[in-house]
C-alpha cells in the first residue's frame, strides 16, 4: 500500500508548476489571472545586489604624508645666547631652530647629510630662491653620473619649493619632494625640510641671516614645546 505519510510536501515553486501542468489552474481564460499575478516569485528575476563601490583615493590623499609628531613645526622653549633670527642646525637630532628670542624658537624637523657628508660651521644666507632650478655640482656628478646636469624648478625638483643658499658653499637649506626623508641622515650635506616648512622658514629669513651648523658630536639642548 502507498504510504502517504512518506510523501514530503512540495515546495511552493514545485506546487505551482504541478498545478499548472494538471490544469487545476486555468490560464487560457481572459478573466483568469496570469502566472505573473499568481506566482510572481517564479517569473520575477532575482534582484542583484551590488556591493558598495568605494571611491578611489584622491591625489591629495595619496600624496599626504604625516610627519612624526616630534618633527612637526612647533614653537618650543630654547635657551641660547644667539640673537633672534639666527638659524641653528642641530645635526645629530635632525632639528632646525629659528631663534625667536625670550627663550623661544620655532623648531622644524629636517633631513641632514648621510654618514661622511655631514659638516659644521657658521655661514650666512647668501641667496634665496623660490622653486629653484637644480644644477648638481661636479663632485656630485662624479659620484652619481646618472644625475641630470640641470633640472628646472618645480614639484619634481629635489630642491623643492624654496632654497636658501649658504655662503659660497654648495650647501643649501631647501625643500624636498621626499618628505619621508625628514628625520634621517640621507643627503649629500644639504639641509632639507618639507615644502610646507621650508616655505614658512623662508618667510622669516633674509639674506645675511646667520646659520650655525652643529657637528655630529655635539647635541643641542632639546627644545620643549611651549604650551
Amino acid at each position: 500500500m502507498f504510504n502517504l505519510s512518506a510523501v514530503k510536501p512540495l515546495s511552493r515553486r514545485a506546487a505551482a508548476f504541478a498545478a499548472i501542468a494538471a490544469g487545476t489552474i486555468v490560464l487560457s481564460s481572459p478573466a483568469a489571472a496570469t502566472p505573473a499575478q499568481l506566482f510572481p516569485f517564479l517569473l520575477t528575476p532575482p534582484v542583484q545586489v551590488q556591493p558598495p563601490v568605494q571611491a578611489a583615493p584622491s591625489e591629495d590623499e595619496r600624496d599626504t604624508f604625516q610627519l612624526a609628531p616630534r618633527f612637526r613645526r612647533q614653537v618650543v622653549s630654547y635657551a641660547t645666547r644667539e640673537a633672534p633670527g639666527t638659524i641653528i642646525i642641530d645635526t645629530p637630532n635632525t632639528y632646525l631652530y629659528y631663534v625667536l628670542g625670550n627663550g623661544r624658537a620655532i623648531r622644524y624637523g629636517i633631513g641632514v647629510g648621510r654618514d661622511g657628508f655631514t659638516w659644521s660651521g657658521v655661514q650666512q644666507v647668501s641667496k634665496k630662491a623660490e622653486w629653484p632650478d637644480w644644477t648638481p655640482p661636479p663632485e656630485m656628478i662624479a659620484r652619481q653620473p646618472y644625475l641630470p646636469r640641470h633640472m628646472a624648478g618645480g614639484p619634481g625638483n629635489p630642491l623643492g619649493a624654496r632654497a636658501m643658499y649658504l655662503g659660497g658653499t654648495v650647501y643649501r637649506i631647501h625643500g624636498t619632494n621626499a618628505p619621508e626623508t625628514i628625520g634621517t641622515h640621507v643627503s649629500s650635506g644639504c639641509i632639507r625640510l618639507t615644502n610646507e616648512d621650508v616655505t614658512d622658514l623662508y618667510s622669516h629669513v633674509s639674506v645675511g641671516t646667520k646659520v650655525i651648523v652643529l657637528p655630529m658630536d655635539r647635541r643641542a639642548e632639546l627644545g620643549r614645546t611651549v604650551r
